[in-house]
């Protein structure tokens, strides 16, 4: 064989191998977002930016944690990540942040959104972190209801919890949110997959639910990509948009 014939055959052997190369890269999957609502919301919290997602052809599920206790929301987080065939973008708002913390270690998991949430690292509790700060005004919203769990009063709702939403809009989220148990702001975590996946954070700099120099904080520990808006707590649904473009950054990043 001529030394011209071995290269012309090496050189093909080598586009081959791109082409292949090309091709998996071509035939991976795109991650399907999975969205975890926090206290006092519904999964239809996410709609407006399940939508856009959506639009752009991404695959995406919500979870409807029952807000019961830790264990619960993750059981029901880890039970649709398991209905998952490929890679998946995990995100939480507020509490949703603790069950993503603890769910986000599942090895389908390619990385982690918090928006407006709270970023536990293990051993820690809503409780104790928050022990010694004073309160956002939205906590003295609080209400018990019949069986002791917790509402924001609905009067207050869309002022301290979404208070740059159409107050019509607002009126109806605050009369649909579900009850959370107080169980669960003195529940312990026992997973950060922040850790050990990257992580992406949305602070919301008009929070009246989590203090904003809390949710810096943790986007800084967790050396999160961070965004800061203008935005209440609701900032899915006051700014949906740009929280859409946040999380196709995370989908899109190799």
């Amino acid at each position: 064989m001529s030394k011209n014939s071995r290269i012309i055959i090496v050189s093909a052997a080598a586009a081959l191998t791109g082409l292949a190369a090309t091709s998996a890269l071509a035939a991976a999957p795109k991650p399907t977002v999975v969205l975890v609502h926090g206290a006092f919301a519904t999964a239809a919290s996410w709609d407006k930016v399940a939508g856009i997602l959506r639009a752009k052809g991404i695959t995406v599920a919500t979870v409807d944690n029952p807000l019961t206790s830790l264990a619960d929301d993750v059981a029901a987080t880890r039970a649709v990540l398991a209905k998952q065939t490929g890679p998946v973008v995990l995100v939480g708002h507020s509490w949703g942040g603790v069950v993503i913390g603890e769910a986000g270690d599942d090895p389908k998991v390619k990385s982690l959104v918090y928006v407006a949430a709270f970023g536990l690292d293990k051993g820690e509790s809503i409780q104790a972190i928050s022990a010694g700060s004073p309160p956002p005004a939205g906590i003295h919203a609080l209400r018990p209801d019949a069986k002791g769990n917790l509402l924001v009063d609905p009067a207050q709702f869309p002022t301290v919890f979404a208070g740059d939403v159409p107050v019509d809009e607002a009126k109806v989220m605050a009369a649909g949110q579900l009850a959370a148990s107080p169980a669960i702001f003195a529940a312990t975590s026992t997973v950060a997959a922040w850790h050990v996946k990257p992580s992406y954070y949305v602070v919301s700099s008009n929070d009246q639910m989590i203090p904003p120099q809390a949710e810096a904080f943790f986007a800084q520990r967790m050396k999160a990509t961070t965004i800061t808006l203008p935005a209440s707590h609701a900032v899915m649904v006051s700014e949906p948009d740009k929280i859409a473009d946040l999380i196709i950054q995370a989908v899109d990043a190799k």
